[in-house]
């Protein structure tokens, strides 16, 4: 068996526990077979776990049962999990090969780690790698969809990637294995078994050996995918801040790189169509917003933000002189009290010195309103605060979140910008000092 790709990539360095994921198919009762004769060699440990899907009735049944009793001869660790497929796709609105995916792998991960399992083998071979670039490209996938199946993803391995079905069928009569076959994949109600029986045999009378040039080109693709990846990572790590980056920086990369950009600040798996329509998007001027899967942007004042806000919405509240107001979606912790004017003076992000008598009823700590204005001290002029954060260059989300002062006569103070000229006070009054801290 070729298992070159498998010592390529250092799937199984030594003192590995392995698990097997064994349905007992060809496939991968013959991966179980070459790990176990591999064991001594490579000083591995080796263990089987096989899902019984619950769709194809006995003879499921049957498969588990011919997993479990061939483990027990072979004196190999085997556990067998049990689901209901057709109930689950059901229950979340998924296809069954979907369903049968997320609960398989699941299991496994449960598995390896209930036995102390660091690696976790399938048997994906050369030709499932080929059948599964035909199929992405089937769906307009581009070379991320292309690569195939990947050698190594986290824990997961495949040392018979490298390895044509055909290979696997003569290591299995050589070393007399037994297997049993799925009669599902017989079936052409599958889009992947119209591949396999359909149009893979077209593609071999071209070339008898494609999946091994399949294979070939996956890993230029990985390799391409590679470096231009890099490209983007280091784009971001020099560009951008916590959640935000020059879009005209952004549009002057190739498009291979931009796009790749998108994707990685991305929450969500976004399809081509989303990426261009967030690049062009980019092409825009002033403040803009584009909704994608699991993502607002944002465009504004020369950046692109790609996260929305999460910050909670923050409440209007009522500052009660005497006790201590804490603000955590602003990040505040505010204290207000009765006190004589001293010659200190404001400060925009610590202290406010409002005049007693100037304050009319209650002192509330809201966001902005419609028509919101204020007369700052010492500027003579009367401004709105959309003016007013307009000059201190606040973006949308600053805006939408600096607290502001208020009451029954309309604005106070706008923290960190300005106090109204009706709040001064002379050296000696009786003031309202507020105290404010970040936390």
């Amino acid at each position: 068996m070729n298992i070159d790709l498998a010592l390529k990539y250092n799937m199984l360095p030594e003192g590995t526990r392995l698990l097997c994921a064994v349905s007992g198919g060809a496939d991968s009762m013959c991966l179980l077979h070459l790990m176990m004769s591999l064991q001594e060699k490579l000083k591995i440990q080796v263990f089987a776990a096989h899902f019984e899907h619950g769709i194809r009735g006995e003879e499921s049944l049957r498969d588990a049962d011919f997993v479990e009793n061939w483990c027990r001869e072979q004196y190999v660790p085997c556990i067998t999990g049990h689901g209901n497929v057709p109930e689950f796709a059901e229950k979340n609105s998924m296809g069954l090969e979907e369903a049968a995916r997320q609960l398989r792998y699941e299991f496994l991960r449960e598995t390896a780690e209930q036995l102390g399992c660091t690696k976790i083998a399938t048997a994906h071979n050369a030709d499932d790698n080929a059948e599964t670039m035909i199929f992405n490209l089937c769906r307009g996938s581009g070379s991320a969809g292309l690569r195939g199946i990947p050698p190594v993803r986290d824990n997961y391995i495949r040392p018979l990637l490298g390895c044509t079905r055909e290979e696997i069928e003569r290591y299995l009569e050589s070393n007399h294995v037994p297997h049993v076959e799925d009669s599902s994949n017989q079936s052409d109600d599958y889009s992947r078994n119209i591949i396999r029986h359909k149009i893979m045999p077209v593609l071999r009378e071209i070339n008898p050996r494609v999946s091994e040039a399949a294979l070939r080109g996956a890993e230029l693709l990985r390799e391409d995918e590679r470096c231009l990846s890099e490209m983007a990572e280091a784009f971001i790590k020099k560009q951008s801040d916590a959640d935000s980056l020059s879009y005209k920086e952004l549009l002057e990369l190739d498009r291979a790189v931009s796009a790749r950009v998108i994707r990685m600040l991305s929450p969500k798996s976004l399809s081509s169509l989303h990426v261009e329509d967030a690049l062009n998007f980019c092409k825009g001027e002033g403040l803009g917003f584009l909704d994608l899967p699991g993502l607002r942007l944002r465009r504004e004042q020369g950046r692109l933000y790609f996260r929305q806000n999460e910050r909670k919405v923050m409440e209007d509240r009522v500052l009660v002189p005497g006790e201590t107001l804490i603000i955590p979606e602003a990040g505040l912790k505010i204290t207000a009290f009765q006190d004589v004017r001293g010659q200190e003076v404001n400060d925009l992000f610590k202290t406010y010195l409002f005049k007693y008598k100037g304050i009319c009823g209650n002192i509330k700590i809201t966001l902005r309103k419609s028509g919101d204005n204020i007369r700052p001290l010492g500027r003579n002029c009367t401004k709105s605060l959309k003016k007013l954060f307009t000059e201190a260059g606040y973006t949308q989300a600053q805006r939408d979140s600096t607290p502001v002062f208020r009451d029954e006569n309309g604005v106070l103070a706008v923290y960190g910008l300005a106090v109204a000229e009706r709040t001064a006070a002379a050296v000696g009054e009786k003031i309202l000092r507020i105290e404010i801290e970040k936390i």
